[in-house]
């Protein structure tokens, strides 16, 4: 999936801090922030601090240490909100079929209730 950047994605424009946002936890590769429509108890989007626009190109083009960097951050969101225990779900969209609503590749940390079954699906015959 090759794309160019859009920089005027509203996520860019957050980690330029031309929009505001609720930071949760920031470091030098991610911003952590409320989702503004949740779908759990618990919701925050984590964003890289880079111009990604899916998950394709942060995990083939981002330098192995701003990757390492990336995910350990995402590992003290979850230690921070205290999630680990009980249990969460990260979720990446990639792309039209996949549910991307915003060029910049980020997760979704849900938590905080039974999150049920990722998708339903058709019986098996």
């Amino acid at each position: 999936m090759a794309s160019a950047y859009d920089a005027q994605n509203v996520f860019a424009r957050m980690l330029r801090g031309e929009v505001p946002c609720q930071a949760l936890y920031e470091d030098a590769y991610v911003l952590a922030f409320p989702d503004l429509h949740p779908k759990a108890p618990v919701h925050v989007l984590l964003i890289p601090k880079g111009p990604y626009p899916h998950g394709s190109s942060f995990y083939t083009q981002a330098p192995e240490a701003f990757l390492a960097g990336f995910f350990r951050g995402v590992g003290a969101v979850i230690q921070q909100l205290g999630v680990g225990v009980k249990g969460y779900r990260l979720i990446s969209n990639e792309g039209l079929e996949g549910g991307q609503e915003v060029p910049h590749f980020h997760l979704h940390l849900l938590a905080g209730r039974p999150l049920g079954p990722l998708l339903s699906s058709p019986p098996c015959r």
